[in-house]
């Protein structure tokens, strides 16, 4: 088997396409909780917390240093801002992945708990036992 053949069909295995779907909705869906965190949930906190955007939040440790408009050197800062949004985008992923593995258990647990499949056909009837026993007797 050629490597061409050999990685064909490693790609094109039922996982592998479902891992790749799953990373590009993971990717999506990612950018759909940032924008939800960012521009839909901090503004009322921050609001409420009187006026705060956490986005900007951060502790300078060393302010940059300017000579003739140009940067010499960097500022140095802890951005924990935007660590708090992070920390909030992931909760928020994390309860949305709870709430699908919940609900797929519950539906694992519905197939599960369906009835069983019939039971083996009932015995054969005693005259057709009877005539397979004188036969087998025959055969002798």
């Amino acid at each position: 088997m050629s490597l061409a053949s050999e990685f064909r069909d490693f790609a094109m295995r039922g996982n592998v396409v479902d891992l790749a779907v799953g990373v590009i909705i993971g990717g999506a869906f990612g950018k759909i909780v940032s924008v939800l965190v960012e521009k839909v949930m901090m503004p009322p906190l921050g609001l409420l917390l009187g006026g705060i955007d956490f986005a900007d939040k951060k502790w300078v440790m060393q302010s940059a240093i300017m000579e003739a408009d140009k940067v010499v050197k960097p500022e140095v800062a802890l951005g924990y801002g935007e660590f708090i949004n992070a920390m909030i985008q992931f909760v928020i992923v994390a309860w949305a992945l709870f709430l699908v593995i919940k609900t797929m258990n519950r539906l694992k647990k519905k197939q599960e708990a369906a009835p069983a499949a019939p039971a083996a056909p009932a015995p054969t009837p005693e005259d057709i036992q009877l005539l397979r026993e004188i036969r087998d007797l025959l055969k002798k």
